[in-house]
């Protein structure tokens, strides 16, 4: 087999760095926001979780909910539902499959009241159900929508991030 020449080599070398470099490839990146300082009420377990998401992004400094006249801005989480709606049933009328559904509605808004954005969220997740494995499917089930809340969470990290001013 015929080696390529030293100058050859880095040519084709650096042509291959220089495709994958113009490729706009780029790794996702802790989200910055307009605001420094955000205030996150509530005590749900949703709310606890997008609170470690917040303190995770590593820009902005969560300010307990007790004080949030001092954050530059406030997120509320309006409504939090779980739903399991019935599919698919077979012919005795025992369900077969369900849809699970998670919808968050939030609002960030400034201290003062000034609405900066109010939303929802809506994630699904299909789900086969069998009666004789009712416990494993609670269980997988829960699984399901703790996955749809980490969603949920970083579709609201995204969307937050996107206002521009305060």
């Amino acid at each position: 087999m015929k080696q390529l020449q030293p100058s050859r080599r880095l040519f084709l070398a650096s042509s291959v760095a220089a495709l994958l470099a113009g490729c706009g490839f780029e790794l996702r990146k802790a989200p910055t926001f307009a605001f420094k300082t955000i205030a996150v009420p509530g005590n749900s377990a949703f709310v606890n979780y997008l609170r470690r998401n917040l303190a995770a992004a590593g820009t902005v400094t969560l300010i307990p909910a007790a004080r949030a006249s001092e954050a530059e801005a406030v997120l509320d989480i309006l409504g939090e539902n779980r739903d399991r709606v019935v599919l698919a049933t077979n012919s005795a009328g025992e369900v077969r499959e369900l849809e699970l559904r998670l919808t968050i509605r939030f609002r960030l808004r400034t201290p003062a009241g000034k609405e900066l954005l109010l939303t929802e969220i809506s994630q699904k997740r299909d789900l086969t159900y069998n009666e004789s494995s009712a416990l494993a499917k609670d269980a997988e089930a829960e699984l399901l929508f703790r996955d749809m809340q980490n969603d949920v969470a970083q579709q609201m990290l995204r969307r937050i991030a996107a206002v521009k001013e305060i």
